[in-house]
């Protein structure tokens, strides 16, 4: 893995686990462009931060 994709999965990661413990009603307006505006993420690593948080609630609930 490269710096760059490091880099962008940690920042997945990050905002996965963000999203994962913060309730959907203190996240103003549609989750995708909300992920790309606090994580400088593209729209598919936002997609896959909100899976990735998807899985973890089911795993913890």
């Amino acid at each position: 893995m490269t710096g760059a994709d490091h880099q962008h999965t940690a920042a997945v990661d990050l905002a996965a686990e963000w999203l994962s413990t913060t309730r959907r009603d203190q996240i103003s307006g549609p989750l995708v462009p909300a992920l790309r505006q606090r994580f400088g993420l593209s729209a598919q690593e936002a997609c896959q931060a909100i899976a990735q948080a998807n899985l973890r609630r089911a795993r913890a609930g």
